[in-house]
């Protein structure tokens, strides 16, 4: 079933606020804390996050979610700090979140990506992780990330 626009936008309303960010990397240090915001642009025709690591050599970053008008689905633009640009296909429906690059687009494509995500049932915490595949191959396990709902 297509959604329409306006269903597709109201779904991403989960999102909206200010989160704490922890990423995973499994080694001996401690895991970094961002901060994320997400919030709706020009109209509320689109989602923006906006994430700031204070990490040196992590990147900042700007998302901006739009609806693909044919399928009610959703495209992520991503763009960070280093100078990337990648568009990913992202869904999300019943609290899963996913985000998938697989294709060459604004930069080459020197591996896949796809991030799955879950929230909790308060829809105050997204647990998830990021892997990476090569062209052809199975997915291998990248970072974790954990996003929880500021005040």
């Amino acid at each position: 079933m297509t959604q329409t626009r306006t269903e597709a936008l109201a779904r991403l309303e989960a999102f909206i606020g200010e989160w704490s960010v922890e990423a995973d990397f499994a080694g001996d240090q401690p895991a970094p804390t961002g901060r994320s915001r997400f919030e709706w642009a020009l109209d509320g025709q689109f989602l923006l996050q906006h994430t700031e690591v204070p990490i040196p050599g992590a990147p900042d970053s700007l998302a901006i979610v739009a609806i693909d008008p044919r399928t009610g689905g959703y495209t992520q633009h991503y763009y960070d700090s280093r100078g990337v640009v990648r568009l990913y296909a992202m869904t999300f429906a019943d609290g899963a979140w996913t985000l998938l690059r697989e294709s060459p687009d604004f930069s080459p494509l020197d591996f896949r990506q796809r991030f799955t995500g879950a929230f909790s049932e308060d829809l105050d915490t997204i647990t998830g992780a990021w892997q990476m595949g090569a062209d052809g191959g199975g997915w291998k396990h990248d970072f974790a990330m954990i996003y929880r709902r500021a005040g």
